[in-house]
């Protein structure tokens, strides 16, 4: 199986970049991983909020085949533990999915067109991140899900 991450808007933060880049490098050892950055879109502040997440949203289905699962990254989504989040990762590679794509949205969230074409919501935390942020914390749970599952000693119950 391979992991695709699609976000939009480049990591200004160097700092958040390296760490980026670490875990992504981590991660490599277990499974091929993609992190697909959409560009911030032009002139956003001439456009409404539901005209944004439209154009993120066309730029977002752009990036997806037909056969990929489409989970998005979504405060409203299914909460796991690190644990739980594992397990869920193993279901999908044992059911068979070539590419399991997860998006974090823009500022707004999503478009209703993408909401209806994903298979699933996961929430990081009730707590609101940036997301650039976000993109760290979720690439480190990519790796610590993948470290549980071989049973390293990198997550302590």
């Amino acid at each position: 199986m391979n992991i695709k991450l699609i976000a939009i808007g480049k990591t200004d933060n160097k700092a958040l970049q390296s760490l980026i880049d670490d875990y992504t490098k981590r991660l490599s050892f277990y499974i091929k991983f993609e992190l697909d950055i959409i560009p911030d879109i032009k002139n956003v502040k001439n456009l409404s909020e539901s005209q944004q997440k439209e154009k993120e949203g066309e730029l977002i289905l752009a990036k997806i085949s037909p056969t990929d699962q489409l989970i998005l990254l979504d405060e409203n989504g299914k909460n796991f533990s690190s644990v739980g989040f594992s397990e869920e990762l193993q279901k999908k590679m044992n059911s068979g999915i070539k590419t399991l794509v997860f998006v974090i949205g823009g500022p707004y969230g999503f478009s209703d067109t993408v909401y209806a074409k994903a298979q699933g919501k996961i929430a990081l935390s009730l707590m609101t991140f940036s997301h650039q942020m976000v993109r760290l914390f979720f690439i480190e749970q990519l790796y610590r899900g993948f470290t549980i599952l071989r049973n390293e000693p990198y997550h302590h119950q």
